[in-house]
């Protein structure tokens, strides 16, 4: 005689409810939504960011969107009364828009990083710099991921 479930079903259905309680109970498209903007509004406190002193230089294309090489700058003199407090960099395509929050003092002396950011396709890099007086500014630039650098 037997209760009805064998072993096999037994361990799949264990297995698959190891899988919900790790993954959570909706995966989808509902929950890939990139906050990219939220995230830059958030920041910003809303109020617009100006296009200008902030420089991006990411290549135009990645072969390897694993490993994308960033670096960026802020004009500034980073003084005490004219400096970079902070440096949001979002990603508008990637599964969460947020890549990284970098924190500047005037005892930086350079607004500015070197790394190397991870990227799910081709889309739009935006660096928002957050000045002591409250000001903020913005670059943008595209980079192209392709696979094996045959386009995409």
């Amino acid at each position: 005689m037997s209760c009805g479930l064998d072993r096999r079903q037994v361990l799949a259905f264990g297995g698959g409810a190891l899988a919900v309680a790790a993954f959570g109970f909706s995966v989808g498209p509902a929950n890939a939504a990139n906050d990219a903007a939220e995230l830059i509004a958030k920041f910003t406190g809303g109020k617009q960011a100006t296009t200008g002193k902030v420089k991006l230089d990411l290549p135009e294309i990645a072969e390897n969107g694993n490993t994308v090489p960033m670096t960026f700058s802020v004009e500034s003199p980073m003084t005490e009364s004219s400096y970079v407090s902070e440096v949001l960099v979002v990603a508008d395509e990637n599964p969460r828009g947020g890549i990284a929050h970098f924190h500047f003092s005037p005892a930086s002396g350079v607004a500015e990083a070197n790394t190397r950011i991870r990227l799910a396709k081709t889309q739009n890099i935006i660096a928002v710099a957050k000045m002591n007086d409250g000001s903020f500014f913005t670059a943008t630039k595209q980079v192209k991921v392709t696979i094996g650098g045959c386009g995409g």
